[in-house]
């Protein structure tokens, strides 16, 4: 997967984002996923593509959006796995913000790439009673369209994407994995991979000019 391909995933999806849906949601219908992913799609991709105002505003833009669609707390906890319950109630706190402006810094500091960026919804299917997946084709200008599988969930009475596959890859299990590893480098500690957070949102806030 290319860089600029990984990097729309992340920040489209929540950094990465196939497992067992949590007990507490619901059954979802296809026709409310698909119509739930249309929706979206529409809104992100016009915030996106649109010029209007400074950097700080598009990315306030593009957050509301993310979001709404995305669930970022079940997403961010699923992706710390066991390390969830060991950090404590401050590193968890913070791991939350961190994991939420990570998600928005990776589209903002990149808008100029996204510029014409188009998003076609294509067939859905039901995985489970809880989660629907409901497949979309991105095209950009000059280059070649690709598919992303979005996995949607009744979070809290409400449609949430719960993780993107992109070229077969479960993008919550990949950032599983790069996070636990992070982890497990610095002897078990929580606290490391919060400071490479930190680096990972002052490189893309340089990138965006801030």
């Amino acid at each position: 997967m290319t860089t600029l391909r990984r990097n729309l995933v992340l920040g489209a999806a929540g950094l990465g984002l196939c497992t067992a849906i949590s007990p507490a949601q619901a059954e979802i219908d296809p026709a409310r996923a698909t119509a739930f992913i249309e929706s979206a799609g529409r809104d992100l991709v016009a915030q996106l593509n649109s010029t209007a105002g400074t950097a700080t505003q598009r990315r306030e833009r593009v957050a509301a959006v993310l979001r709404r669609a995305i669930d970022i707390e079940g997403t961010g906890r699923f992706i710390l796995g066991r390390y969830w319950r060991q950090a404590s109630e401050a590193e968890q706190r913070q791991y939350l913000q961190l994991f939420d402006e990570i998600i928005i810094r990776n589209l903002s500091a990149r808008f100029g790439e996204y510029q014409g960026v188009r998003f076609t919804v294509g067939r859905t299917q039901q995985r489970s009673e809880e989660d629907v997946l409901v497949t979309t084709q991105v095209d950009r200008p000059n280059s070649a369209s690709f598919a992303l599988d979005w996995r949607v969930a009744e979070v809290g009475g409400q449609p949430k994407v719960v993780d993107v596959i992109a070229e077969g890859t479960s993008m919550r299990l990949t950032t599983r994995s790069e996070y636990s590893s992070v982890i497990q480098r610095n002897g078990g500690q929580v606290s490391a991979l919060l400071t490479a957070m930190q680096q990972q949102i002052a490189q893309l806030a340089a990138r965006e000019g801030r």
